[in-house]
């Protein structure tokens, strides 16, 4: 990039102060402040949401978690910044060079939609550590890219699919058909198959790119969990984000099995929902995104790649409906280390 683009970001920067401050008052117990915790720290931390935002009950409020943690932890000044529905990449450009303009020392993107604007302003701001969250940047030596092996926990999530499904018929919904979300439909389809090849399964996208719509419409989730539901689908997994909740009530309303995602969505769920949650398949980006500041409080940064996968419980599945998921928990667990032994291979592309 040409030095002349620092000019530009300071100046859009300029102009996107009053909206970051704006949009960070507006929300409701942001994670901002200098912590409560016993340690202290000057790091300033901003933190950039993907298409959803926070309340998703899924990526986004993991990355939410792990940001709210280093401020009570650490000791650090945090604050979180929202998306507007269909903005332009250069709003994700002038959100992240305003942060650096206004003195943040630690920003986080949280989504691949963040790539080429990360790419675009952290080589402007060399003293800043800049992450990404689901998409891999190398050699920009102030960015960490923190990605996961989401094909691996999708696998689980197919097998508790395919040994819990009375129907031998099975759906996967996906928000925004992109090679991330490629890859859990990749894992949960194989997951499936390795329990029993003979199980159907139904597979939908909410949206196209470059229209990202699809992991911010529950109604749209709703109605395409129907759909796979009417038919005969009796276990619907998803990687759909904010949509998601919509096929939640959909497994309330239809009384179908429900795998969520990313976060633990039977801890989230509402108390009428709970039943009809076996198991998320979660990665743990709120443990990614606090190692990632604390790392920052501690001047220990490294830039490039940090992959996270079930060796080192970067992805797994959760136990948390202990009577639902309890009959077929030996039998996921022994995947499970077959997986982290290199005895089971999962595709990360269908």
């Amino acid at each position: 990039m040409k030095r002349s683009n620092a000019a530009k970001f300071a100046a859009v920067a300029a102009a996107g102060v009053l909206a970051l401050t704006a949009c960070d008052n507006a929300a409701d117990d942001g994670a901002s402040g200098g912590g409560d915790g016993e340690t202290s720290s000057d790091v300033k931390v901003g933190l950039a949401y993907d298409v959803g935002g926070r309340g998703d009950r899924s990526f986004n409020d993991s990355a939410y978690r792990g940001l709210e943690q280093a401020a009570e932890e650490l000791g650090v000044e945090t604050n979180d910044f929202e998306p507007a529905d269909g903005e332009a990449e250069s709003a994700k450009e002038e959100r992240l060079a305003t942060m650096a303009e206004e003195g943040y020392d630690v920003i986080i993107a949280v989504g691949f939609a963040y790539d080429a604007a990360v790419q675009a302003v952290a080589p402007e701001y060399p003293e800043v550590d800049f992450a990404i969250v689901d998409s891999e940047i190398e050699e920009i030596d102030n960015v960490t890219s923190l990605v996961f092996a989401e094909e691996q926990a999708s696998f689980l999530a197919g097998a508790a699919a395919a040994l819990t499904t009375d129907e031998d018929h099975v759906g996967f919904i996906g928000g925004v058909e992109t090679p991330l979300i490629r890859k859990f439909e990749a894992g949960y389809v194989a997951g499936v198959a390795h329990v029993n090849e003979d199980i159907e399964v139904e597979i939908n996208y909410l949206s196209q790119p470059p229209d990202f719509a699809g992991f911010n419409d529950p109604a749209q989730g709703r109605e395409a969990a129907q759909a796979q539901y009417d038919r005969g689908a009796d276990v619907i997994y998803h990687a759909a984000g904010a949509s998601g909740n919509g096929i939640l009530q959909s497994a309330v309303d239809n009384e179908f099995t429900f795998i969520g995602v990313d976060s633990d969505q039977y801890e989230n769920a509402e108390e009428e929902q709970k039943p009809y949650v076996l198991t998320s398949a979660i990665k743990q980006v709120d443990v990614s995104v606090f190692e990632f500041i604390r790392s920052a409080t501690e001047g220990d940064v490294d830039a490039g790649i940090k992959r996270f996968d079930l060796s080192e419980g970067g992805v797994d599945y959760t136990l948390t409906n202990e009577e639902a998921i309890e009959p077929v928990q030996d039998q996921l667990d022994e995947l499970k280390q077959q997986i982290i032994d290199g005895e089971i291979e999962v595709p990360s592309q269908p």
